[in-house]
């Protein structure tokens, strides 16, 4: 049976443990039906992964007893992806998968030719918690509100090794330290955007062959990072 996962960076993850937070205690108990003896895995996205069982569970309160910690599942690398918005769902895509594969900092960027501008922070990072409950790590990547795509390079570019994502170019090498890449528009940047990056001896990241749409570039990119 699959032991869920909980982010509870409200609840102090102690021996005896209780949950008491209205919303989820209603998914406990309407949408997933737990019942005593049923295990369930709470992390605080800081220090802790706990397994704990189900005592006794109601609509008021439910009482956990600890029984073993896992180790900790954390990135292997500091990974920052500059992405600009994108159209309809395509933004929680981007979010979900990419926090699945290990980025750290997610900061979404407004360029030249954004077709949307528009950003809704809570919902990112209910997608961002989601995902990392889903898929096992054990911390929280950050979002930040959207940025001019000047903006997020001039805060950036002296902390970590930036890349701009681009088809046929070269390719600089990979560092061992932190590591970002921007992704570009549905079409694609613009010429004062690619005089910024020159002027700016922002390097380049050659991740196809092919023109990849703006969701799988982002993907792709962070997979490249990676290796």
């Amino acid at each position: 049976m699959k032991i869920h996962r909980f982010y509870t960076p409200d609840i102090k993850l102690e021996q005896d443990c209780w949950i008491q937070q209205p919303e989820q205690l209603h998914q406990w108990n309407k949408v997933l039906r737990f019942r005593p003896g049923q295990q369930v895995v709470l992390f605080d996205g800081v220090e802790h992964d706990r397994l704990y069982e189900i005592i006794e569970i109601s609509p008021k309160e439910a009482h956990l007893k600890h029984i073993t910690d896992y180790k900790r599942q954390l990135p292997k690398k500091d990974l920052y992806l500059f992405w600009s918005l994108l159209k309809k769902d395509k933004n929680d895509w981007v979010l979900q998968k990419c926090s699945e594969l290990g980025v750290s900092h997610f900061i979404p960027l407004i360029a030249d030719r954004s077709e949307k501008t528009g950003f809704n922070h809570q919902r990112a990072e209910k997608i961002i918690i989601e995902a990392a409950e889903q898929c096992g790590r054990s911390d929280i990547p950050n979002v930040r509100e959207p940025l001019p795509v000047k903006a997020a390079i001039e805060q950036y570019k002296d902390k970590i090794q930036l890349f701009i994502c681009e088809q046929d170019s070269e390719g600089a090498k990979l560092s061992e330290g932190p590591q970002g890449v921007l992704i570009g528009p549905e079409g694609g940047w613009s010429d004062s955007e690619k005089e910024l990056f020159n002027n700016l001896s922002v390097a380049h990241l050659n991740i196809h062959d092919f023109t990849l749409r703006a969701e799988t570039a982002a993907v792709t990119s962070v997979v490249r990072l990676l290796q």
